[in-house]
């Protein structure tokens, strides 16, 4: 078996990304992931930040490695894990997207529009995020450039 760039993934999402949210855990799960669910636990509505500012924290200090993040459109809750130092978080919605995301941007959160993609698609860009990596290089010295906010 491959070795992974990552072990230990948190996860947060709405009630809009919690059926999503749930079968991506378990997949994780099942492939060796170590998971830390940051909420939300139910399909009750219910407001994105509350569980996306656990899971940046969690991100921006090494308590997990990567983040992977889901509400109805994925904009609200990447822009919330955005506002973290250390965060870079990407709303990615096809394999390529998501490779460039960990490429070039070093992108530590993933952002899934939940409503928009199938179970299949959301597994095709979880797994190109968690084993891309970084390229560093011209990419390193343009992402140095980014305000830490913190």
């Amino acid at each position: 078996m491959e070795k992974k760039i990552f072990e230990k993934i948190g996860l947060a999402s709405d009630h809009a990304g919690f059926e999503m949210k749930e079968f991506v855990k378990n997949w994780l799960a099942g492939e060796g992931y170590e998971v830390m669910d940051f909420g939300c636990y139910s399909p009750e509505s219910c407001d994105y930040p509350d569980y996306a500012h656990p899971l940046a924290d969690a991100v921006s200090k090494q308590v997990c490695q990567v983040g992977l993040s889901l509400c109805g459109s994925g904009n609200g809750i990447n822009m919330v894990v955005n506002k973290h130092a250390k965060i870079r978080s990407a709303l990615c919605w096809n394999r390529e997207i998501a490779s460039l995301a960990r490429r070039h941007n070093d992108a530590n959160i993933l952002a899934l529009p939940a409503r928009f993609l199938n179970k299949s698609e959301i597994l095709i860009i979880v797994n190109e995020f968690l084993a891309t990596g970084f390229e560093g290089g011209r990419h390193l010295r343009r992402i140095q450039k980014i305000p830490i906010n913190g």
